[in-house]
């Protein structure tokens, strides 16, 4: 039978200050979604992870002692639910995660978090590659534009389609928030 978990990326407060400053983004609802999500696993007994990025460069915004390394209000992590803090992009390499799903017999994560195009995107990635089963919740994860190569930049939109979509190609199942506990009933 499938052991399912919530992994919950990079919702930290760094995101609400790009946010605030203005920077384009997707998902305005991201926050609410990840609420309701974390509802959903508590609610039903299912395991929660957080990873939370952390730098250990003073200044940096990531820096364990800056206010930006803070989780958001939306993703507080109770007291019995583990944090991972990484330094690598993906969440498997820089931390014990892979040890602690294996030895809590989890093999499916549903992902959400920060930022589409990196952190979930290689967790995601990462997860497949070491056999883990992986849904990212389409409406549950912060998008943000890119530069392109070119000189201009690349929308967030179009930076979250392109990267939900090869992701669901062959990595993941890309499903919303409505759908989960759907997804997560018995076959």
């Amino acid at each position: 039978m499938t052991k399912t978990a919530l992994l919950v990326i990079d919702m930290q407060m760094d995101m609400a200050f790009r946010i605030a400053e203005g920077q384009p983004h997707t998902g305005p609802d991201v926050p609410g979604r990840i609420a309701e999500l974390l509802q959903l696993f508590r609610e039903t007994g299912r395991p929660v992870l957080h990873v939370h990025h952390s730098e250990p460069e003073p200044g940096s915004p990531f820096h364990p002692d800056m206010p930006g390394a803070a989780p958001m209000p939306c993703a507080l992590p109770q007291f019995h639910e583990p944090v991972f803090r990484k330094t690598t992009s993906s969440a498997f390499p820089s931390t014990d995660l892979e040890a602690h799903l294996r030895a809590n017999g989890i093999d499916r994560l549903v992902i959400c978090g920060a930022v589409a195009a990196f952190c979930v995107n290689s967790t995601t990635r990462s997860a497949s590659d070491l056999g883990f089963a992986a849904i990212v919740v389409e409406d549950a994860v912060l998008g943000f534009g890119l530069p392109d190569r070119a000189g201009g930049m690349l929308p967030p939109e179009t930076v979250l389609a392109v990267t939900l979509s090869a992701l669901d190609l062959d990595f993941a199942r890309v499903l919303p928030t409505a759908r989960i506990a759907e997804a997560l009933q018995p076959a």
